[in-house]
């Protein structure tokens, strides 16, 4: 009897294994993590504060700052002293601020909507506010019964605001989807009416109009800071009190009532904070887009999705990155300086596709 031997089976080989990617943060210390970035903010303040078309050292800048908080004489140049505390540093500030604020509204507004596509602008604050300055600006201060630009911003941000909450409700209760469509449609015919305000206005108004609405810190007081200063600060405050629930909500409606947190109520608190927020920077700044969007994905690649880290730390980054945007967008291409959306859509679209093919790798390995 002949033996017919039987080749030899194909050797499958063993499964690949995914590229190693470096350890998030997760373990590392809130106050290290808080410490850090706060140090890296007032460097990152100092040297844009010194930078432009006037050149001053980072030790004089320091000697300014240092002189007008304590009382001190910085002993350096009046004209220099001038041009730092007057101009540069309200400005930087305000980067500071509207970067730290929108981070926020950004990572909370993605959390109640279960949407990593949200952010500060999903509620049509952004929309609301172009119409009330661009009505300002094009028909005078008069057409709005005498509110300044950013009076007549923070009273169309608002507006849209209570026109998509109304809207996003269903048998009483806020529906995260119906609230998404509801500022979709808000938005789309509050830019219709910014459009039309545009063409009945004069070209000299043009540029201060595409200028506001492509976002700058460019005309920062120092009273504007305060009300700023006030409600970022403020309401991140309230909103890290929130972290705990905030992290029930992610997991769904129901496992979150489980876990004795009143959705609706939840729900009502943080629309109305992160509008307050959104409105009030809009106000002062224009509409900046891509920091709420970009910024919480980054914090928590980096740091996790804990919400009662992840907020804190995502105004630090928010306020670092929004003041090196502002820094190049006065730079990069003197004497001309650049709107804030310019830069910031130009890091922000590239990022999104990094992340979607991340994803998409993710997903095959």
């Amino acid at each position: 009897m002949t033996m017919v031997s039987r080749p030899p089976k194909p050797r499958t080989p063993p499964p690949r294994r995914p590229a190693a990617r470096p350890a998030p943060l997760h373990g590392a210390p809130l106050a290290l993590c808080l410490l850090v970035l706060g140090v890296l903010l007032v460097v990152m303040v100092l040297v844009a504060a010194a930078v432009g078309s006037v050149p001053v050292s980072v030790g004089d800048t320091w000697r300014i700052v240092w002189g007008h908080l304590t009382g001190a004489d910085p002993g350096v140049n009046p004209a220099h002293e001038q041009i730092v505390w007057t101009f540069r540093v309200p400005r930087v500030l305000l980067a500071a601020l509207c970067g730290a604020g929108l981070a926020v509204a950004g990572v909370v507004l993605q959390a109640l909507v279960a949407n990593p596509l949200a952010d500060p602008f999903i509620l049509g604050v952004s929309a609301g506010g172009s119409v009330g300055a661009v009505t300002v600006m094009a028909l005078g201060a008069g057409a709005l019964g005498g509110l300044g630009v950013s009076g007549a911003a923070f009273a169309g941000a608002m507006l849209a605001v209570a026109l998509v909450f109304a809207l996003g409700q269903q048998r009483g209760r806020l529906n995260p989807v119906r609230l998404v469509l509801a500022g979709v449609a808000v938005s789309y015919v509050f830019t219709s009416v910014t459009s039309l305000l545009q063409l009945q206005t004069s070209p000299n108004n043009m540029r201060q109009i595409m200028f506001w609405l492509l976002g700058s810190v460019a005309g920062a007081r120092w009273d504007q800071l305060q009300v700023a200063g006030v409600v970022v600060v403020g309401v991140t405050v309230l909103l890290t009190l929130y972290g705990r629930h905030l992290n029930a909500l992610v997991t769904g409606d129901e496992s979150a009532t489980a876990l004795g947190v009143d959705v609706k109520r939840l729900r009502v608190v943080v629309i109305v904070l992160t509008s307050l927020l959104a409105g009030v920077l809009i106000a002062v700044a224009g509409g900046i887009g891509f920091v709420g969007l970009m910024v919480p994905h980054l914090v928590r690649l980096a740091f996790g999705v804990d919400h009662r880290r992840v907020l804190p730390i995502s105004a630090l980054v928010g306020a670092v990155y929004l003041v090196a945007v502002d820094l190049l967008c006065r730079t990069v291409d003197p004497p001309n300086e650049l709107p804030l959306n310019i830069l910031t859509a130009l890091f922000g679209a590239p990022f999104f596709i990094w992340l979607m093919r991340r994803d998409r790798s993710l997903s095959h390995s």
